[in-house]
C-alpha cells in the first residue's frame, strides 16, 4: 500500500531534481520558509535566488519519470527525504554553505546525527594501509563514534565493515548515486548491512548513476556530517584529500597518519601534516582531538529528542560567547534580529570557514538559535 504524499514531499522533491547549483534552491527555502512556499512564489522569486534557466524550467515542470522513481523508492520501509528545514537535517551538515537543500536516506536519519569521524584513504591501498583503516575505525566504533565513509573500494569499505564488525558500532555512507544503485557494485551487500545498522545517504535521487563530477560533490557531504576526518594512506591527488581539505574550510578537525617516505600513497597524508593536519599514531589521538565538539553535539541531540541536559552556566546576554577575540567579535556581531551569513561576515569582518565553525559551536552550546540561514543570540 503506498502510503498518501504530501505537496511538501512534492515540492522538496522538485527542488532535488531541478539540479543545478546548490546556493540558489537553499536560498529559496531559506527565505521562504519551506520547499512548498518556495514553489509557490514563483519564477520572479526562482530567478532572484539565482536559479538559471532551466532550473526554473525544472522547478515549473519536473521530469515525471524522475519524479515517479523517487515518489516509488520513497514508498518502502527506511526510506526517508530529509529537507534542510526538517528538524532531522544533522546540524553539523547544515551550517555549510554548500549543505545539499535534501538528503535521501535509506536507514535511520538519526544515525546522521550521531557524532562521528570520517575516515577516508586510497581506493587500492597496500596491506598495512588496510589494516590501519580496520584497526583506527573499530577503536573508533567501540569508543561510541559512528565512522563516516563514502561506500569506496579500499580504505572506506575497510572502515565502515571494521565499524559493523563492532558490537552496536555505528558506520554511515555517503554515497556519488542514486541509493537503488551501489557503486562499485561489489559493496551492495555492504550497503545493505550499512543501512541495517545506521543510514546510507546521497543527494543524488533514485535512479541517479555515477559520474566523475559526483565524487568531489559526495566528499562535502563526509566533510559536513563529522566532527573530524582521518586520513589513512592517499596519493597525492588522492580524492581523500578533497574531504579533508572540505573539512579543514568547514572548521573541523583533520588527522593523517604518516607512512613510509617509500610508499607513494603516503605522499598525501605527508602533505596534510605539513599543512597543519594533526599527526596520529594511535586511535585515542582521535578520540581525544574531538572530545569537546562530540559532548557539545552530544548535548545539542539529546535536547532535540527532549531528553534532560546538563545545565550550562548562565551568561548575561552582553557577555561574550567565549574567550577567543573571533568569538568576542562574532557575539557583538550578533543580535535579537535574525541575521545572515552574509552580514555576519561584513559586521564580524571574518571567513565564512570561521563563521560557520563558531556558529556551530556557540548553537551547540545554546548560545544562538539559527533558523532559514539566519542566526541570533538564544533569548
Amino acid at each position: 500500500m503506498c502510503p498518501f504524499f504530501t505537496d511538501d514531499t512534492e515540492a522538496l522533491l522538485r527542488l532535488v531534481l531541478a539540479g543545478g547549483s546548490v546556493p540558489p534552491r537553499r536560498r529559496l527555502i531559506e527565505r521562504h520558509g519551506d520547499a512548498l512556499q518556495a514553489l509557490r512564489a514563483g519564477r520572479a522569486a526562482w530567478r532572484g535566488a539565482g536559479c538559471g534557466p532551466a532550473q526554473c524550467a525544472r522547478l515549473a515542470q519536473p521530469d515525471p519519470a524522475w519524479l515517479a522513481c523517487a515518489t516509488a523508492w520513497l514508498a518502502q520501509p527506511d526510506h526517508h527525504l530529509v529537507g534542510i528545514d526538517d528538524p532531522d537535517y544533522p546540524i553539523l551538515l547544515r551550517h555549510q554553505p554548500e549543505a545539499p537543500p535534501a538528503l535521501f536516506v535509506q536507514g535511520d536519519p538519526d544515525a546522521l546525527w550521531h557524532p562521528g569521524v570520517a575516515v577516508v584513504g586510497s581506493r587500492t591501498p597496500t596491506p598495512s594501509g588496510a589494516e590501519l583503516a580496520a584497526e583506527f575505525a573499530g577503536a573508533l566504533a567501540r569508543s561510541g563514534l559512528s565512522v563516516v565513509s563514502g561506500l569506496a573500494a579500499g580504505v572506506d569499505a575497510r572502515a565502515h565493515d571494521a565499524a559493523l564488525k563492532v558490537a552496536g558500532g555505528r558506520t554511515v555512507a555517503v554515497v556519488a548515486t542514486g541509493l537503488d544503485r551501489t557503486y562499485p557494485p561489489a559493496n551492495a551487500g555492504l550497503h545493505a548491512r550499512i543501512a541495517a545498522r545506521a543510514a546510507v545517504v546521497s543527494e543524488y535521487p533514485p535512479g541517479m548513476g555515477p559520474a566523475a563530477h559526483h565524487f568531489p560533490a559526495r566528499n562535502r557531504i563526509i566533510a559536513g556530517l563529522s566532527l573530524g576526518t582521518l586520513v589513512i594512506e592517499a596519493a597525492a591527488r588522492s580524492g581523500a584529500l578533497i574531504t579533508a581539505r572540505l573539512a579543514s574550510e568547514a572548521g573541523r578537525e583533520v588527522f593523517a597518519v604518516p607512512g613510509s617516505v617509500r610508499n607513494a600513497r603516503a605522499r598525501g597524508c605527508h602533505r596534510l601534516i605539513r599543512d597543519g593536519a594533526q599527526l596520529v599514531e594511535h586511535p585515542d589521538e582521535v578520540i581525544a582531538g574531538l572530545t569537546a565538539l562530540a559532548g557539545s553535539l552530544g548535548q545539542a541531540l539529546r535536547s532535540r529528542l527532549g531528553a534532560p541536559t546538563e545545565q550550562a552556566r548562565p551568561a548575561p546576554p552582553s557577555a561574550p560567547a567565549h574567550a577567543d577575540p573571533n568569538y568576542q567579535r562574532l557575539w557583538q556581531a550578533l543580535d535579537d534580529n535574525p541575521t545572515s551569513m552574509d552580514s555576519l561576515i561584513q559586521r564580524s569582518g571574518l571567513t565564512t570557514a570561521q563563521l560557520s565553525a563558531m556558529l556551530l559551536v556557540m548553537e551547540l552550546d545554546g548560545k544562538v538559535v539559527a533558523a532559514y540561514g539566519r542566526y541570533c543570540r538564544k533569548p
